[in-house]
């Protein structure tokens, strides 16, 4: 969540917080796209202390300690570099490629000579390069809810500045109508499975920025005015562990199959609604503890041995 900047002068002003986030992403039985639930921020202090990249790489390490099993990370073009080079072998990444990349093939054999092996090969040049020069394929792509004709190319290599010695995919897609070039272009340090398949991980990566739109207008984040460091540091994760627990919560005790159908019927502009919205799963929370907290309770009637008893405590008192 980026700070928000105005321009004063020739110099532009700081307002508000960042906070690097980490996310797991979804898919509910109920929703027909994936959902991103928060589980680690942290603030980030730009010329102070560790980088973006370093607090993505710290989290991501303990999110793969607490769940004991392999990771696969998506992440914006920002999120690359050292830091990423010395992650466990169970994690892999993809990420956005730079335009101005320098991509090499990958460090040829020795040759047995005198002097430090090579540590890579031939220069393939940018991914501008790498598209003149590969054949794309016609694949189908599943994302942001439709499934797309597009062409792929693809290409093992080492991306030397970022990942140093690391083999890495480039992956580059065209759409239907584009001729030269590409639309989009990703570094991927997953070697097995499929273009196709990272493609369509990589377009959930946007159910991240639609958790934190739900979370700011709906749940008040990044709107709290702090002054101490330790309130500036809580309070907006906070609110997206919130996020999180309300979308846990309604997944197993507050979904009902008629829901969406419910909310049709009230609201008749609501043509093609098919899914809750969190915006649904928050209010039915809130009617939920609403009801729990304030439902009237019934009086028990009292035992003989307790009418008694207050019936002697009367006659001591009048005595």
């Amino acid at each position: 969540m980026a700070a928000r900047r105005r321009a004063v002068g020739d110099k532009p002003v700081g307002r508000g917080t960042c906070f690097v986030v980490v996310g797991i992403i979804v898919e509910l039985p109920f929703c027909t796209r994936p959902v991103c639930l928060p589980v680690a921020a942290r603030l980030w202090r730009p010329k102070t202390g560790a980088s973006k990249v370093e607090l993505a790489a710290s989290m991501v390490r303990l999110l793969a300690v607490c769940l004991n099993r392999p990771l696969h990370v998506v992440a914006d073009a920002a999120y690359h570099g050292k830091a990423l080079r010395h992650l466990p072998g169970t994690i892999t990444v993809t990420t956005r490629l730079p335009t101005n990349a320098v991509l090499y093939g990958l460090a040829p054999p020795p040759t047995g000579k005198r002097g430090r092996p090579a540590l890579k090969g031939e220069r393939l040049g940018t991914g501008s390069d790498l598209a003149a020069a590969l054949v794309f394929t016609t694949a189908q792509v599943s994302r942001y809810g439709r499934t797309d004709t597009v062409r792929i190319a693809e290409r093992t290599c080492l991306w030397y500045g970022s990942f140093h010695t690391q083999t890495v995919r480039i992956i580059l897609l065209r759409d239907d109508a584009t001729d030269t070039g590409y639309d989009l272009s990703l570094v991927t340090t997953e070697l097995t499975t499929t273009a196709a398949d990272l493609i369509t991980g990589y377009a959930w990566r946007w159910s991240i920025e639609v958790t934190f739109g739900e979370a700011r207008d709906l749940l008040g984040v990044g709107q709290a005015r702090n002054r101490t460091e330790k309130a500036v540091r809580r309070t907006v994760p906070f609110g997206l562990y919130c996020y999180s627990i309300t979308v846990i919560w309604y997944a197993p005790h507050g979904h009902h199959p008629n829901d969406a159908a419910a909310h049709r019927a009230a609201r008749p502009w609501y043509t093609a609604k098919t899914d809750p919205a969190f915006s649904d799963m928050l209010a039915k929370l809130r009617r939920t503890i609403s009801a729990a907290r304030f439902s009237p309770i019934t009086a028990g009637a009292p035992t003989d041995a307790e009418i008694r008893a207050v019936q002697h405590a009367w006659a001591q008192a009048g005595g």
